[in-house]
This record gives C-alpha cells, sequence and structure tokens, in this order.
C-alpha cells in the first residue's frame, strides 16, 4: 500500500506560525516535530512507500524533515511537484497515474493530527479490505460535538447516503443527533485504477488533461515534475466534487481515532499540553493569575495578568492576540495583510530554502541585514541582482565566493562585495556550516530580485 500524502495547504487559520513558504503542515509544534514528520511515521508503519504531491518551495522541506529524522527512511519516498495547485482530485489522479493500477493507495493530508494510532490501524484494515472490493473508501470521523467548520458524511451502514456542505449550527446538532453522519476527514483508500476508472467516467475533463500532463513529464526515479503550462490546462477541482460525490462505489469506514485537522488556534490549543492553570505549556510564559490560555511564542517572555481564554501568538514580526472562540477570523487578518505592501502573510523573518537558511535581522527602506547558514555541501543559485548591491562577512566556516569570472574563499571575519548586476555564487565546500551577514543596498530588497541563471534545485 501507498502513501499520498498531500501537501498543498497553505494553513492561513494558523497565521503567524503558518504562512505560505513555511505551512502549518512543516511547523514543529509537538515534541519538536511537524505534522508532516508525524504523518510520515505514523503511515510507514502500515505503508510500503510514501507519494509525497507538493510544490517546489514544499518538495525542499519535506525533503530536509524526511532526511534529519532517523526514524524515516528516504528511499522509501517519491515526490511529485506541481508549478501551481488546481486541487486535490488532480493531485490524486497524477499521482495514481504514476502507480500500478492494482496499487492500493491510502490518501491522506499532510497536517491532521490522529492520537490513537491503534485504532488508526484498525480503521485501515477495515478500509483496505473494502478497497480490496474495488470500492471507493472514504473516513468518517465520529463527531462528538455540533461542529460548523467541516463537512458531513451521511451513511447507511457503510455505504455513503450524501455528502453535506459545512452547516449551520441548528443542522450539525441534527447530525450530531442522528447519529449515522460523520465529519469528512479528507482522508481516501482505495486502488489507483479503480479510482481512474471513476475519475473518467465522472470527470473526464480531470482525467484527460492529467494524463496528458503526465505523458509530458520530465522525471527520475524519486521526482516527477509536472510542466506549468500542462498543470494549467488541468480543470481545478475537489476528490469529493469530481468523484466521491457521484460514484456509486463510495464506502465510509467510521473512525474514532482522536483525529484533528489542527484547522484553527482553538484546535491547536485542545491538543497542546497544559499547565495546572489550564494555560499551554511554554518555559517563556509568566502567568500571574491567569488561566485557559494559548500561549505561543519562543523568542521573548510573556506576561499575562487577570486574563483567561485568550490566544497570544508572538513570532518575532507579528503579534496575535484573540478571544478564544474567534480563531477562525485569523483567515480574515491575512486577507488585509495581501492588500498591504508586507510580505508578513508570505515568509517569517528565518526563511528555509534547500541549501539552509536565512533570517531578517533588519529591513529599513534602502537596505537589509541578514543572516545566512548554508549547509555543508550545499550552494546557492548562481545569480543577480538588478536593484541592489550586496556586502558578505563570514562569521563561521569557509565560504566559496564567485563574482563574474573570479572564484575565491572568504573565511570568519573577512568579507566580499558584490556590485548590483554581477553575477555571484556562494558555496559551502567545507563540513561546517557557513554562517555570515549579508548587507543588502539599494532601492528594492525584495526577494524577488533573483534572476537565477543556474540553480542546482532547479527552482524558477
Amino acid at each position: 500500500m501507498t502513501n499520498i500524502i498531500l501537501c498543498g495547504g497553505s494553513g492561513t487559520r494558523l497565521w503567524p506560525i503558518s504562512r505560505t513558504l513555511m505551512p502549518k503542515q512543516f511547523v514543529k509544534l509537538f515534541d519538536d516535530k511537524s505534522l508532516f514528520e508525524l504523518t510520515v511515521e505514523r503511515n510507514s508503519k502500515v505503508c510500503d512507500s510514501q507519494f509525497i504531491v507538493s510544490n517546489t518551495e514544499q518538495y525542499f522541506l519535506a525533503l530536509d524533515q524526511i532526511e534529519n529524522n532517523s526514524t524515516l527512511n528516504i528511499e522509501n519516498s517519491k515526490f511529485l511537484l506541481e508549478p501551481v495547485g488546481r486541487n486535490t482530485a488532480p493531485a490524486i489522479a497524477l499521482a495514481c497515474m504514476a502507480l500500478p493500477l492494482d496499487e492500493i493507495v491510502l490518501v491522506t493530508p499532510s497536517d491532521h493530527l490522529i492520537k490513537d494510532e491503534d485504532e488508526y490501524a484498525k480503521v485501515l484494515e477495515k478500509a483496505k479490505e473494502l478497497a480490496q472490493g474495488n470500492d471507493l473508501v472514504t473516513f468518517g470521523i465520529k463527531p462528538d460535538f455540533a461542529e460548523t467548520g467541516f463537512g458531513y458524511i451521511e451513511a447507511e451502514g457503510l455505504s455513503v447516503k450524501a455528502f453535506h456542505e459545512k452547516p449551520d449550527l441548528p443542522t450539525a446538532t441534527k447530525y450530531l443527533e442522528d447519529g449515522n453522519y460523520y465529519w469528512n476527514s479528507g482522508m481516501f483508500c482505495f486502488k489507483a485504477g479503480v479510482f481512474l476508472d471513476e475519475l473518467k467516467k465522472y470527470s473526464p475533463e480531470i482525467y484527460e488533461a492529467s494524463k496528458q500532463a503526465l505523458n509530458n513529464i520530465s522525471s527520475n526515479n524519486s521526482l516527477i515534475r509536472i510542466k506549468h503550462e500542462d498543470m494549467i490546462n488541468i480543470p481545478d477541482d475537489s476528490i469529493d466534487y469530481a468523484v466521491m460525490e457521484k460514484s456509486k462505489k463510495v464506502k465510509v469506514v467510521p473512525s474514532d481515532i482522536a483525529w484533528s485537522d489542527v484547522g484553527s488556534f482553538d484546535a491547536l490549543f485542545e491538543e497542546l499540553p497544559k499547565d495546572k492553570n489550564g494555560n499551554t505549556q511554554n518555559d517563556k510564559h509568566i502567568s500571574i493569575d491567569s488561566k485557559n490560555n494559548l500561549i505561543h511564542g519562543k523568542d521573548k517572555y510573556i506576561a499575562t495578568i487577570d486574563v483567561e481564554d485568550l490566544i497570544v501568538v508572538d513570532t518575532g514580526d507579528a503579534l496575535l492576540v484573540s478571544k478564544k472562540g474567534s480563531s477562525q477570523k485569523v483567515k480574515k487578518v491575512v486577507s488585509k495583510l495581501k492588500g498591504m505592501n508586507t510580505q508578513l502573510h508570505n515568509i517569517h523573518l528565518t526563511g528555509h530554502r534547500p541549501w539552509g537558511t536565512y533570517t531578517v535581522l533588519e529591513d529599513t527602506p534602502g537596505y537589509k541585514i541578514k543572516r545566512i547558514e548554508v549547509k555543508p555541501g550545499k550552494r546557492l543559485s548562481l545569480q543577480k541582482h538588478y536593484h541592489r548591491n550586496e556586502h558578505w562577512t563570514v562569521v563561521s566556516g569557509t565560504a566559496t565566493v564567485t563574482v563574474g569570472d573570479t572564484t575565491k574563499y572568504v573565511r570568519p571575519n573577512e568579507s566580499t562585495y558584490i556590485k548590483m548586476g554581477e553575477v555571484h555564487r556562494l558555496e559551502n565546500e567545507g563540513k561546517i556550516p557557513v554562517i555570515m551577514i549579508e548587507v543588502q543596498v539599494g532601492e528594492y530588497t525584495g526577494e524577488d530580485d533573483i534572476v537565477r541563471i543556474e540553480d542546482d534545485f532547479k527552482r524558477d
């Protein structure tokens, strides 16, 4: 059985922890592990391999977390990279087309939490049995309260009678009372060929466009890259609309597996360990008569006095304060940020790249200061900038610096200067990380002022 892991979400409801270039599935929220890591660990126990569907930026995050997790084997992982997201139906279709038709697949999001793994294993066995009989299987989470933020599955035994959109509170309350309605988890199990047959039957446009896109791929044994123009040609649709709501082969397995989509700070609060006053555990939190608060922040001390039921999230460059119960409105904050002259919705102060990380120390009109760390054996793209000069000072390690036709070593406490428009590259040929301070000076210092001439990681 192959685990198809969908990594496409941006997790805007968990801003400022989750941002476009570091979405919630890759943020280490639980015992210094990400939801993505927990997903791979959990499903590796029941699946033979992982087939991870992501974009280019997320590919390097996923690769890094698998390689640095001693319990995971990168050899069991295959990747499919989408240049642009087209929803879950195309993502699953492309992955299934790249697998043997009789392969049973377990489709899971990368950002869900499942705490009862023993029950999860039992549920998967039942789903696998149904999938072997050529059914399309979905997992229905047994609701324990009237949730209005999830879609519902109406069941008749193991058969799916209907799918329902997110209800209002009276309707959700009735669903809970009726007892044959389940939260739609977004997890599925089926034979790759059976799903593709149903997709071809009910959404032929998606099927044909996906088939064409896969015929034009550039790939190796572990990596498939879909071309941008081919991806754009695939209709945008979810697996629910494209197949599951139309097919006559759909079954549901009731699942009481301590599941959460961690889709809001209220949901996150429920899953984090608490102190004796019901506050989330945080060594940097000083609590004076404060109860039942979510306090998140690592860089500075956060003191609360006589407050209850608050969400306080500090990430250095942004501070969120909200009443519990109102965290679904965080996405409205992100919408406002998108209309402002800021990148706060996209990137953190520390950005992750396939070669290492950078941390913005100061960002002022006219100049920007960064701390850059380059992993051993990695190098940045061969690039140039139209709007800034750069001054590099090495703090530790030895950097191999190419500017134009000249290559030289820059050692600790040594520096180099790159003029606007000069082609340059930074490489770490050593055994320890290269750490340096970069000062950018110019009329524009945005991250998009990079013209890549050559790149080891095949980024645009």
